[in-house]
């Protein structure tokens, strides 16, 4: 599965906010994902990202 930022992805755990949804913010030797309902900021590995995920939905490209 291959991570781009503006990805929405659904965890499998909800996060201490209550929110299980967050935004693929950065990608490269590690994932920065962000809650979309507190903003906080996490860093994790892709298999750590692959292994939480119940969700991936991949962003929609603008053509402009």
């Amino acid at each position: 599965m291959t991570y781009s930022v503006g990805d929405k992805i659904i965890s499998k755990k909800t996060h201490a906010c209550g929110s299980n949804e967050w935004e693929v913010a950065r990608v490269g030797a590690d994932v920065k994902l962000k809650c979309l309902k507190c903003s906080r900021a996490i860093f994790m590995s892709v298999d750590e990202v692959k292994k939480m995920t119940k969700i991936h939905t991949p962003c929609k490209e603008q053509n402009d």
